[in-house]
């Protein structure tokens, strides 16, 4: 296993620079986002708060999480899309997303400076 959690790396990784906080449409299509998976982290405008999650919709979960529809954020309104990763199966998404939230996670994260 190496050091950053995977053995795999993923598609497309970036901090998001887009003002809605959203991958760009170009870089979505750049690796053609039909059937790919997104580990993303979100960070609270109102208080710099992050919030790790998976999805196959990048979208459509940053527009669940802003209307107050996910428990854990809807007091830490609005967010935005701080960094994502693409993978081509919901697994290594799933399984990024948990290495994110361990302290091996946190550490690579704050190592690469993208929290």
């Amino acid at each position: 296993r190496s050091s950053s959690g995977l053995g795999h790396r993923p598609l497309k990784a970036g901090i998001t620079g887009s003002p809605k906080g959203i991958p760009s449409e170009e870089s979505r299509t750049e690796i053609n986002s039909i059937d790919m998976f997104y580990t993303y982290i979100l960070k609270s405008e109102k208080n710099g708060s992050y919030y790790y999650g998976s999805t196959q919709d990048i979208e459509q979960r940053l527009r669940n999480h802003n209307s107050g529809k996910v428990r854990y954020t809807k007091g830490h309104m609005p967010y935005k899309v701080h960094y994502f990763e693409v993978y081509q199966t919901r697994k290594e998404s799933m399984r990024r997303e948990k290495f994110f939230k361990t302290i091996d996670g946190y550490n690579w994260l704050k190592l690469q400076k993208i929290i």
